[in-house]
């Protein structure tokens, strides 16, 4: 199994972030930098509910299992 990361949901008037699930990385070597803006990229299309969702969506630090 892969490395799971926390998303959030960013509320930038209280300065909170709000757990909303997880996302999974699947590949066996690491990716670099590269990774997390993959990941940032796959938890947007996954849990954003609109358009300006999408800017308020963020990966956390990785889980451990």
């Amino acid at each position: 199994m892969g490395k799971a990361y926390k998303v959030y949901r960013v509320d930038y008037l209280t300065k909170m972030k709000i757990p909303i699930g997880t996302v999974t990385e699947r590949r066996s070597k690491p990716r670099g930098s590269a990774s997390q803006l993959g990941l940032m990229k796959l938890a947007r299309k996954m849990f954003a509910q609109s358009p300006e969702d999408q800017f308020r969506i963020v990966v956390g630090e990785e889980q451990v299992a």
